[in-house]
């Protein structure tokens, strides 16, 4: 009878210590920051996936325009078959300079003063179209930026509040036996865990992804530093 007993006991304290069982058994409020700490790994892995495909497309569509402007063709045509509607962050900013453009050839002005207003605003609606391109394609990163320096102290709060309630319950039974203590304990810890999965992750993603944005920020600017210089030969040509 006595090994029955303990056999069965050591079967419910399996059973206590399963994953599924761990969040089940737990306090109220550790379960709200065990799920919302699931909600937030869940929603890192989906804006991980997002950047990453976003830079992917992005980088193609810049080579395969940079192809098409350092061919020789015509900057006109390039600019109606891509700048007017751009679906780039390459040709936003290409468009944004040869709209600029050609209102400064439509303007009745001395042309010194036309040369340099026009490569003024050219820049200046290129580093615009720049930044604004690079706010869109940073959007939720200060998601994964916060997920991965707050996540681990939401799995902490819920390890300590778990532990308060796990000793409060000891305290009640009188029974300090590492069957009765070990499934609380765990209870409270599983908090940190999920706490860790979904904020390492995040960390990782955010360190790798604002590197590959940096990139194609400087790409961009390279660009617009080409296109400024030559949209600037062009206007000394018409003087």
């Amino acid at each position: 009878m006595g090994g029955s007993v303990s056999e069965a006991n050591l079967g419910q304290v399996a059973h206590d210590l399963s994953l599924w069982g761990l969040f089940l058994q737990a306090d109220w409020i550790v379960k709200l920051v065990m799920l919302g700490l699931i909600v937030a790994s869940i929603w890192v892995w989906a804006v991980v996936f997002e950047k990453v495909t976003t830079l992917r497309r992005a980088n193609r569509a810049a080579s395969a325009f940079e192809e098409k402007f350092w061919s020789g063709g015509s900057l006109e045509q390039l600019y109606q078959s891509e700048g007017e509607r751009p679906n780039h962050p390459m040709a936003a900013v290409f468009g944004a300079a040869m709209r600029e453009w050609e209102r400064s050839a439509t303007r009745t002005v001395a042309p010194d003063a036309a040369q340099a207003g026009m490569q003024q605003r050219a820049e200046r609606a290129m580093n615009v179209a720049v930044q604004r391109e690079m706010e869109g394609m940073e959007r939720w990163m200060v998601f994964l930026a916060s997920v991965g320096s707050v996540g681990p102290f939401v799995g902490l709060f819920g390890t300590v509040w778990g532990i308060m309630n796990s000793f409060s319950a000891i305290a009640g039974m009188n029974n300090t036996n590492l069957a009765v203590v070990a499934p609380g304990i765990a209870e409270a810890l599983f908090a940190t865990a999920i706490g860790l999965v979904a904020a390492i992750p995040a960390v990782l993603a955010y360190n790798k992804i604002s590197t590959d944005l940096g990139r194609f920020a400087s790409r961009l600017e390279s660009f617009s530093t080409e296109f400024a210089a030559i949209l600037s030969r062009q206007a000394e040509e018409r003087v």
